[in-house]
């Protein structure tokens, strides 16, 4: 390992940026440095510069994926290097286009939700769309983090490591009970194949893909967009029910 590197590592652990932040960070920087065949300490603006036409002309790269590559190459220079630059000048970030989201209808929710065949997954990414909860939140659930009485869900170092509650929706307690009482999980919600041990996301990535499949449904689906499809609008309406038969049955 580089001094560079390990110097790098540890300012970003100082600042308790999360383990997945750390590791795209120093995979952004590894691929800067491939690409010229030095190290970073070597490069300066109109490395950078080239490196950013690189990445949006000839990769063809999604603004949202150049995005990352800024954020990496901004922290090296400006924490690690202790660059004194304008950093909007010389790493600028691109313009992210403003889409509408594509979301679906109540009925291709229960379709898509009918097709997934085991109850645990079923409760998992019923979790995601009913509470707006993150996958990597969900699998992480505990039995005491469903608070019944006060009708909502304790979320344990979420995003950005902090702690937050999300509101339950009665249909979705009723989901998560009948789980429970057919699994009668200890530590976690959504144990895995080890008692000791929650779900994976990738088990639950690779059943969402199934399921789309087998729906046929051709919008976009997957446990984070899940999180962010219309769902209090569905489960409060009168498709509520419906919903949770589908998810239970």
């Amino acid at each position: 390992m580089t001094p560079l590197r390990q110097r790098m590592i540890e300012d970003m652990q100082v600042r308790n940026l999360a383990l997945n932040t750390q590791r795209s960070y120093l995979e952004q920087v590894s691929r800067f440095a491939r690409h010229f065949h030095k190290s970073p300490e070597q490069l300066g603006p109109e490395d950078i510069r080239a490196y950013q036409v690189y990445l949006t002309n000839e990769k063809k790269l999604a603004p949202g994926s150049v995005l990352i590559a800024v954020a990496a190459l901004r922290f090296l220079y400006k924490v690690s290097l202790k660059r004194d630059w304008q950093f909007d000048d010389v790493i600028p970030a691109p313009k992210k286009p403003q889409k509408l989201p594509v979301v679906m209808s109540p009925e291709e929710v229960l379709q898509f939700l009918g097709c997934i065949g085991s109850m645990k997954h079923r409760a998992i990414l019923t979790t995601c769309y009913a509470a707006g909860l993150r996958i990597s939140e969900v699998v992480t659930l505990k039995p005491t983090d469903i608070d019944s009485q006060r009708m909502v869900i304790r979320v344990d170092q979420g995003k950005g490591q902090k702690d937050r509650y999300v509101m339950l929706s009665p249909t979705l307690l009723e989901i998560l009970r009948t789980w429970w009482r057919v699994s009668k999980p200890r530590h976690w919600l959504f144990p895995g194949d080890f008692p000791d041990s929650s779900i994976s996301t990738s088990a639950v990535e690779l059943a969402c893909k199934k399921a789309r499949r087998l729906s046929g449904i051709r919008k976009p689906i997957t446990p984070h967009l899940m999180r962010h499809y219309s769902v209090r609008r569905t489960m409060s309406s009168v498709g509520g029910a419906n919903c949770a038969q589908a998810c239970i049955s």
